[in-house]
């Protein structure tokens, strides 16, 4: 159980960030749902008892200063807040890529530098890496290079700021609302025949990554970790 623990989800207004939240609120915790768009947090307290909310910005400084000084203490924070660009890395403004890989690396450290001297004992951070760190594909390479970025950001900040714990999740094809901005016109649907190649053959749900999540925020003993959830995706 989590009982009167605090929890803060980067980016949880849907997706895995919202499973988290629902996951988390079930059992005990006090969970604060964080996002740029208020509507979509409305939406989601709807959806979730005692879910709290807070607009702000990965992507800005003062705003995730402002967010975690109006917090007392902090006992987990997970950071799902992340997207892509799809393309090819001599095509389009480098600028366009370069802004999805700050959000994904960069966003994750400027989350950490507010919220670090809030947490608890047995505080951790959980980052989110992806099927692209060890499986590259084509177009997708700003993905890769930021997924594995994070990962090993957990490595790293596991040492340096010991003896709080950092991991990631690396979910693989995952049926959330993100593919919907990044295919408009087929939206998830685009990935089920390469779902279809796993050795589980489907797509990943946010509710089994939600799960991951919560392990490595209960189970202290885990930390520099990644955890794979991928339906056996990165093995083919």
């Amino acid at each position: 159980m989590m009982n009167d623990q605090q929890v803060v989800i980067i980016g949880g207004s849907e997706g895995i960030g919202l499973a988290v939240a629902k996951a988390a609120t079930a059992l005990g915790a006090r969970v604060l749902a964080v996002a740029r768009t208020r509507e979509k947090l409305e939406a989601a307290q709807r959806g979730v008892n005692g879910l709290e909310i807070q607009v702000a910005d990965i992507n800005n400084t003062e705003s995730l200063q402002g967010l975690f000084a109006r917090l007392p203490f902090v006992d987990h924070v997970y950071i799902a807040a992340g997207s892509t660009k799809v393309g090819s890395p001599l095509e389009a403004e480098i600028g366009d890529f370069r802004h999805k890989f700050d959000e994904r690396l960069w966003g994750s450290v400027e989350v950490v530098r507010p919220a670090h001297g809030l947490m608890r004992p047995g505080g951790s951070f959980t980052f989110t890496g992806g099927l692209s760190s060890d499986r590259p594909v084509n177009g997708a390479w700003v993905s890769g290079i930021a997924t594995m970025a994070t990962e090993q950001l957990a490595r790293v900040l596991a040492l340096e700021l010991a003896p709080l714990r950092f991991n990631a999740v690396a979910p693989g094809y995952t049926d959330t609302p993100m593919w919907d901005a990044i295919f408009p016109e087929l939206g998830v649907r685009v990935l089920d025949e390469v779902a279809k190649k796993n050795p589980v053959p489907r797509l990943v749900t946010a509710d089994e990554v939600a799960q991951a999540v919560l392990l490595l925020m209960q189970n202290k003993a885990i930390t520099g970790e990644t955890i794979h959830v991928d339906c056996g995706a990165r093995l083919v």
